[in-house]
């Protein structure tokens, strides 16, 4: 019988799918908040992506992140400057959507081990989305060398990096913040 319960208690329940929805929702419209800078706009993606995991944890922040990106994939205009498609998820800018993932990871699997603390909201969220730089910028250099010429990670950074740490910044204090006043408020 305990088995039995606890099989139950792994899946998902239908809350914890409107949780995803949701959030896959705030992850779009985070998007659509931009301003233009170079190859990559700046957006409020990071926001969005960390508010999830910070309040839904790893498998529900993880998901959400998923079904965001499958939406974009399959031509809901979901990503940044409304785009979508498998154009954009597997262009240069692609790398940045599919890091989105290990940031929700890393977020999420830290609230879910350590707790739903703002120290920990700050710090694996910044840890979270240097992983996204660190994949993104890889996955930059790789198909704007195939595409174009090369391009050093040096001026990758620049382009990709540089111009979004500031605003990333500001991100990761804002969602650490929401998270910290939503927590409580938002039974996840």
């Amino acid at each position: 019988m305990e088995e039995k319960a606890k099989k139950k208690n792994k899946k998902l329940k239908t809350l914890d799918l409107a949780y995803i929805g949701i959030f896959a929702a705030i992850i779009a419209v985070c998007s659509w908040i931009q301003l233009p800078v170079g190859a990559v706009p700046i957006t409020l993606q990071t926001l969005g992506v960390c508010v999830a995991a910070g309040l839904l944890g790893a498998k529900r922040g993880a998901l959400a992140v998923t079904v965001y990106i499958l939406l974009g994939l399959i031509g809901v205009p979901v990503f940044s400057g409304f785009n979508a498609g498998a154009g954009v998820l597997f262009g240069v800018t692609g790398g940045y959507i599919i890091g989105f993932l290990f940031t929700a990871l890393i977020v999420g699997l830290a609230v879910d081990i350590i707790g739903k603390k703002l120290w920990v909201y700050a710090v694996f969220m910044l840890l979270g989305i240097a992983v996204c730089y660190a994949f993104g910028t890889a996955w930059f250099v790789v198909l704007y060398t195939k595409k174009a010429e090369a391009i050093t990670i040096g001026g990758a950074l620049s382009m990709c990096v540089l111009p979004f740490v500031i605003p990333d910044l500001i991100k990761i204090s804002a969602a650490s913040a929401l998270c910290m006043a939503l927590r409580k408020r938002i039974k996840c």
